[in-house]
């Protein structure tokens, strides 16, 4: 009688848990059709009686913005005429004539900063610096557009089928003058290189630059990395600072190269059954033994992270640098009416040891809609395959943290004026062609004409000193303490008086490194450009350290010596 009694017990509580689930589910559906129905209604008053007449596109599309906002950044629409900027990023392929492009706000005009190697733009002679005038005889002028605008619409200009051709009408600066040139250009099928530089860093050590996880970006990494071992190299240093993600699967068969086959590498988790997935490593490895260190910063991110975390999780990497961006998120695509593309974020993905890098909880928003990082304090550990303790929350943390330089206040004004720019446009006239980047030196001479030309320019910028100085001034008066410390205002004032000199002296190390790299990328393309980076690069000196040092090497991947054996097997079963 008990049992029955327990049995129809629970047989009401589940129905009472069924009908209060489908009364939850009723209601929320009630409200969403409440709410498209006023958002509809509004739309139509406003349009019938509003003052003025609306622009629907406009305003449907602040209204879709304003939905998205609630969301997370990459969570993003893109109507009929944008996902052809989407294909690109996904597939890192367009028609074209390969060079990039930007703004030149001294001619208002767009420039030309780089042509890639070996496509149309550079076999027909264009180069960094030149001013474009018109395409297919189409004169470029910003009118009342915004820079970014005019920039977009030049770069639609210049883009087209492949096969087909133009005329291109620059103007090109020359030593004390400028002379307008024409060229005719055939578009062709660019994709950018996601692999823009390899080679031989130490007697036994090979170097990879990985941009972005583009498709077929693994086949590039294969070749480059089968290139190198065939060169005689030992160890391997795979470069994913700045690389802001791509394809999940991209970076899983990357992994799969130094991981052996049928490892578990991501696993993604979602509201709906179909975001539920897991990637494992598909094929055999090419090496499971050589060292290898990976570099990373701060805007290492998404499949980079994935890349790069289990590789750490999977003890198969030494991890340098500074932490990574923690962005643990995936994006799927979904079809919409009228040729549009939702990219929507489905789920958040997991590496071996369990932990998800997700920086941000974007349903935790402020009141203002910002959001915050999770503090370490609220981040958990989790164990790598041989123990070592890892936690989520916040990026991937390096195995050895390297602080790099600071970015000088000026050098942001150098180059956001376009000086820099400009003075390699001078240089590459004024100096014959190198023979090599290690040939390249921005001599004490060349940074004299430097100087020279940013003191004809009239630069000036705003220096966080002196900002500060006023703002605490304002404060001190605020308060009531300026009159007992005016003198000492006044002395400090003095030493902080702009000296523009004095800056450029001061900062001239790595104002001149940058010089380097903008001369390089006119004589060597992108290639040349990473090759100057990598001749003072505090990370790469601490990678080529760690393997070169078996010992230092196999210390880092292992459990320290504070846990027992027991300790370690209990941690990696966690």
């Amino acid at each position: 009688m008990n049992t029955k009694r327990t049995l129809i017990g629970a047989l009401v509580v589940l129905m009472a848990l069924g009908l209060s689930s489908f009364k939850q589910e009723d209601d929320r559906n009630f409200q969403i059709a409440k709410n498209l129905d006023i958002f509809n209604a509004i739309f139509k008053e406003l349009d019938l009686f509003y003052v003025d007449t609306l622009n629907p596109e406009k305003v449907i599309q602040n209204g879709v913005n304003g939905m998205l906002a609630l969301t997370d950044p990459y969570t993003e629409y893109y109507p009929e005429e944008e996902v052809s900027s989407l294909k690109e990023m996904i597939t890192g392929k367009y028609g074209g004539i390969g060079a990039a492009i930007r703004y030149y706000k001294k001619k208002d005009r767009i420039a030309v900063i780089e042509p890639i190697e070996g496509m149309p733009a550079a076999e027909a002679g264009v180069k960094a610096g030149d001013i474009i005038l018109s395409v297919g005889g189409k004169d470029m002028v910003r009118g009342d557009l915004k820079p970014q605008e005019f920039s977009e619409k030049v770069s639609e200009a210049l883009r087209g089928e492949p096969g087909t051709s133009f005329i291109l009408k620059v103007l090109r600066p020359l030593k004390n003058d400028s002379t307008v040139m024409e060229f005719k250009i055939t578009r062709k099928n660019i994709r950018n290189n996601p692999v823009p530089y390899y080679g031989m860093v130490h007697d036994s050590i090979g170097y990879l630059a990985l941009s972005g996880f583009t498709d077929n970006c693994a086949k590039d990494v294969k070749k480059a990395f089968i290139e190198l071992k065939d060169k005689g190299a030992k160890a391997l240093i795979l470069d994913l600072r700045d690389n802001g993600g791509g394809s999940l699967q991209e970076a899983v068969d990357i992994v799969n190269f130094f991981i052996p086959k049928g490892k578990e590498i991501v696993v993604t988790k979602g509201k709906i059954r179909q975001a539920a997935g897991s990637f494992k490593t598909a094929n055999e490895p090419i090496d499971t033994g050589m060292p290898l260190a990976v570099l990373v910063n701060g805007n290492t991110a998404s499949a980079s992270e994935i890349l790069s975390g289990s590789m750490q999780d999977l003890d198969r990497a030494v991890i340098i640098g500074t932490r990574t961006y923690g962005k643990g998120l995936v994006q799927t695509t979904r079809q919409l009416p009228y040729n549009g593309t939702l990219k929507v974020t489905t789920s958040k993905y997991y590496i071996p040891s369990g932990r998800c890098i997700q920086a941000i909880d974007y349903a935790k928003k402020n009141a203002d809609g910002s959001v915050a990082r999770i503090p370490d304090s609220l981040t958990h550990v989790f164990y790598t395959a041989a123990g070592r303790e890892v936690r989520d929350g916040g990026g991937i943390r390096p195995d050895i943290e390297v602080k790099g330089d600071k970015f000088p206040n000026i050098l942001f004004y150098l180059l956001n004026d376009d000086l820099i720019f400009d003075y390699a446009t001078q240089y590459c006239l004024t100096h014959p062609a190198l023979v090599s980047v290690d040939s390249l030196q921005i001599t004490d001479e060349d940074y004299a004409d430097f100087k020279k030309l940013v003191k004809d320019a009239n630069f000036t910028y705003d220096r966080q000193s002196e900002q500060m100085l006023k703002t605490l001034k304002e404060v001190a008066e605020f308060e009531g303490y300026m009159e007992g410390a005016a003198e000492e205002f006044k002395a400090l004032e003095q030493k902080l008086n702009h000296n523009l000199d004095r800056d450029l002296d001061y900062f001239s190390g790595p104002i001149k490194e940058q010089i380097a790299e903008e001369v390089a990328t006119r004589y060597f393309f992108e290639r040349g450009a990473a090759m100057q980076r990598l001749k003072d690069d505090a990370d790469l000196k601490k990678a080529i350290e760690v393997l070169t040092s078996p010992a230092e090497y196999r210390k880092i991947l292992s459990v320290p010596e504070a846990k027992t054996e027991s300790d370690a097997h209990t941690a990696s079963q966690k």
